[in-house]
């Protein structure tokens, strides 16, 4: 009965637990328009409607802001991959002492505050003349987004013996090649996390949009939400179904990934689309 209970009954009380908030945020969405938020928990609302979605954009252009944080998502995605993996596969080709001195230094820029270097960045880009485009929204992805994904790599490439590289090395392939041929298949568990994470950094960044944005056809889908706020702020049905919008692809993408690691083969899973 334990075993029963440690393998069924408390990771889906954990799941219950976080899946929580989604579920009355949908419900919340469901709500009649302009109704305030309930009293008291409700499993589904008395009279659930549509309302909301449908009076979303005719007050904010919703397609749009999705389309800019889609493309913003589609470029600095696949660029934080693989600067993340090329800087984790380079501290792993360090010495150990070097290596322990480039983890701290990472370590270091980690316990950096992110408001500390807002003036500075939006300086630098005001001077390039980049400022209301989508430059400053990617180039989080040229510095890996956090010293975190560098050190998730680093720690996975460590797992790779040293015999194979120099092996691949003694053969006559490039570091470049190694690290694409050699390594990188070898982690696919951190790549997938390291692009769920990535991923989940772009589509809900806030600020920087929020600093660099002037026109309103770049705006991303975060903004809208804040647009909404200020349009209507006591219309707690509209307000959710934004939310339920902007979290949806985030779902997804982590449902996917789920679905790939759990696999036994993950890339055959990912191009069936099943486990």
């Amino acid at each position: 009965m334990s075993r029963v209970a440690g393998r069924f009954v408390l990771p889906a009380l954990v799941a219950a637990l976080f899946a929580a908030p989604l579920w009355f945020m949908v419900v919340g969405s469901l709500r009649p328009t302009s109704m305030p938020p309930p009293r008291t928990l409700e499993l589904l609302p008395p009279e659930p409607t549509l309302e909301a979605y449908r009076r979303l954009p005719e007050l904010i252009p919703v397609f749009t802001y999705l389309a800019n944080s889609a493309v913003v998502a589609a470029v600095a995605v696949p660029l934080t991959v693989v600067v993340a993996a090329l800087t984790g596969f380079g501290v792993r080709l360090l010495t150990p002492a070097a290596r322990r001195r480039a983890v701290i230094a990472l370590l270091v820029v980690l316990l950096v505050p992110v408001t500390a270097v807002w003036a500075t960045r939006f300086e630098v880009f005001r001077l390039a003349g980049v400022v209301d485009t989508i430059v400053p929204l990617l180039a989080p992805a040229l510095l890996a987004v956090s010293p975190f994904l560098v050190l998730l790599y680093a720690w996975s490439f460590g797992g790779i013996p040293a015999s194979q590289l120099q092996s691949a090395r003694l053969e006559g392939a490039s570091w470049l090649t190694i690290w694409r041929r050699v390594a990188l298949p070898q982690v696919r568990p951190a790549t997938l996390a390291v692009a769920v994470l990535a991923f989940t950094f772009h589509w809900a960044n806030f600020i920087d949009p929020l600093l660099y944005l002037h026109s309103g056809d770049r705006y991303t889908f975060p903004l809208a939400l804040r647009f909404l706020l200020l349009l209507n702020p006591t219309d707690w049905p509209l307000l959710m179904a934004g939310c339920v919008i902007a979290t949806v692809p985030c779902v997804v993408v982590f449902l996917l990934a789920q679905r790939v690691l759990l696999s036994d083969d993950p890339l055959a899973a990912l191009r069936r689309g099943r486990p």
